[in-house]
């Protein structure tokens, strides 16, 4: 079954509603960050492909993680709770809930805006050229898989 697009502005509506019930002090189900850390977790994605964090992968870094990670990050089977994270996502210090939520709301509004054309074929930091389909799934399914942590 195919996952929800990230470029159907019904898509994006809900999961802008479901991030509007997710509040500073919202406890997740499982894992470290709480809920500012959990947002900034996620910006970090949209960060890394959009250029606005550099990325530092080699291109044996590249290699190995398109050979043994990408089908996991980009395919429609759910990531399992408590699962493993690169270097660059992992979030320790205190963050401001606030930004990072707006960070995360103008993230998600520009992913729908630029659209499949934008996406299709552009190049990943980390797998190389992907598929609009591919980026859709990675961007959903990795905001899913946190809202799901935190109950929203």
């Amino acid at each position: 079954m195919a996952l929800p697009s990230v470029f159907n502005p019904n898509v994006t509506a809900k999961t802008l509603a479901r991030l509007e019930k997710l509040q500073p002090d919202t406890q997740p189900l499982w894992g470290k960050m709480d809920a500012a850390q959990m947002l900034a977790h996620l910006n970090v994605g949209y960060g890394l492909s959009y250029g606005d964090i550099p990325s530092n992968n080699s291109g044996f870094m590249k290699f190995f993680l398109k050979l043994f990670i990408k089908k996991t990050v980009v395919g429609e089977k759910p990531y399992k709770k408590n699962s493993g994270t690169a270097p660059a996502f992992k979030i320790a210090d205190a963050r401001n809930f606030q930004e990072e939520k707006t960070k995360l709301i103008n993230y998600v509004r520009k992913t729908e805006a630029h659209g499949v054309k934008y996406f299709e074929g552009k190049e990943s930091p980390s797998f190389g050229p992907m598929t609009a389909e591919e980026w859709s799934n990675q961007f959903y399914k990795h905001l899913d898989h946190h809202f799901q942590q935190f109950g929203i």
